[in-house]
């Protein structure tokens, strides 16, 4: 007998399990945490930095959802190779196809139920963080919405690894902004505006919120990928808390033993019986068009600097930052915010993260000169200058020689 279940990455992908005889494994590594059961054919020391990854992941997910942790039969099985061939001989052992990065396996029966993992691959990034969150999902909710797993699974694809990251002015250890929920040591959330784009352009192509919500009910529509990402940040994000409360609501109205179109009733009935249909779309619609894209937010930053309009350019960039953390941007453009309003360690501080995150070092180094001979450190000030000409002679050496003579 043959069981299903769906991944979506790009396109929807129907990926059937198959019987097959199991083959030779490589010896692996076990590790055991409170929540995952982690195998390799790595070395222990990645077992546990992966178990470490899976179990923080795992808090951020029940913050939001609040499952009953007991109500976990098994731990949550994964399963991580380093070689491409142990990869593909495994998952296609039991699909009819490989699938790159990662994929996560779901059976009736938990103990069977595991995410397979290609360590180290190009795909890994893509794929891994995607199927993490349907595997925790599923293991509380074997049939969920497809929009709420779809959805939810690309809200946290950004969900990235990252100890030992930097911490900047405003904001936790966590790596999170003060404002913003907090997330556990290791892990950076960049909101995933990705969609965004795509969801504005779809116009009259674009499923309705119906459709969506009762995907598992009258079949799955095109877009839904996108769309269910939108619905759920829209719910979760719009900032009107009624709509998170019913958001929440309706994660309590799940049921681990109803079929996906029975989740998917409960759910619209219950979402109907707070609001109709009417407002909701239009309040839907409405949250989309107020928000921006990181390159909107960069370009209208810009401008508000350009004009003078500090503290608009500082609440856009800082809106930038949320959004995309790793991005240099918004780090060089609140270190000018800063050193215009003379907080001239903060400036430095965000300098160093927009250099770290890829900005032009002639381009940093000239900012942290001026800043550091702003502060009154001549001496730095004078070594940052020296490297801006270095750097770029022909951009920044006369600027930098005629203020280097006057710093001595």
């Amino acid at each position: 007998m043959k069981r299903f279940f769906y991944g979506f990455i790009g396109q929807m992908v129907l990926l059937v399990v198959v019987s097959a005889p199991l083959q030779a494994v490589p010896a692996m590594v076990t590790v055991t945490s409170t929540y995952y059961e982690v195998q390799t054919d790595s070395d222990r020391a990645d077992a546990a930095l992966l178990s470490q990854e899976l179990e923080t992941r795992f808090k951020v997910y029940n913050s939001l959802f609040h499952f009953k942790k007991d109500l976990l039969r098994t731990p949550l099985k994964v399963r991580a190779y380093t070689s491409q061939e142990d990869y593909d001989a495994y998952i296609t052992e039991h699909l009819d196809k490989t699938s790159p990065g990662a994929v996560y396996l779901h059976y009736n029966q938990p103990e069977r139920r595991e995410l397979v993992i290609h360590r180290g691959s190009p795909d890994e990034a893509r794929m891994f963080p995607h199927q993490v969150f349907v595997q925790y999902l599923r293991a509380f909710i074997p049939h969920p919405p497809s929009w709420i797993r779809e959805g939810f699974a690309i809200y946290f694809s950004t969900l990235k690894f990252a100890p030992g990251a930097p911490v900047l002015p405003g904001e936790t250890e966590s790596g999170s902004t003060a404002s913003d929920e907090v997330a556990p040591q290791g892990l950076i959330y960049e909101e995933n505006l990705a969609w965004l784009e795509t969801v504005k352009n779809l116009g009259d192509k674009a499923p309705s919120l119906e459709s969506v919500l009762l995907a598992d009910l009258q079949g799955i529509p095109d877009h839904l990928q996108s769309v269910s990402w939108a619905v759920v940040s829209f719910l979760k994000d719009s900032g009107k808390g009624d709509y998170l409360r019913i958001l929440y609501e309706c994660f309590m109205l799940l049921s681990g033993s109803a079929t996906a179109p029975a989740n998917a009733e409960v759910v619209f009935n219950h979402i109907l019986s707070w609001t109709d249909g009417a407002t909701l779309t239009e309040d839907y619609t409405a949250y989309l068009q107020s928000r921006k894209t990181f390159a909107e937010l960069i370009v209208a930053g810009q401008q508000a600097y350009k004009d003078k309009d500090f503290k608009t350019a500082e609440t856009v960039f800082q809106q930038a930052l949320r959004q995309r953390r790793t991005h240099f941007a918004p780090h060089y453009y609140l270190g000018l915010l800063a050193y215009d309003q003379k907080q001239y360690d903060i400036a430095e501080t965000y300098y160093r993260a927009a250099l770290q995150y890829g900005a032009e070092p002639a381009l940093v180094s000239y900012a942290r000169g001026v800043n550091a001979a702003s502060a009154g450190r001549n001496t730095e000030a004078i070594g940052f200058l020296e490297a801006a000409g270095t750097q770029a002679p022909d951009q920044y050496k006369e600027q930098t020689d005629m203020l280097i003579k006057r710093l001595r």
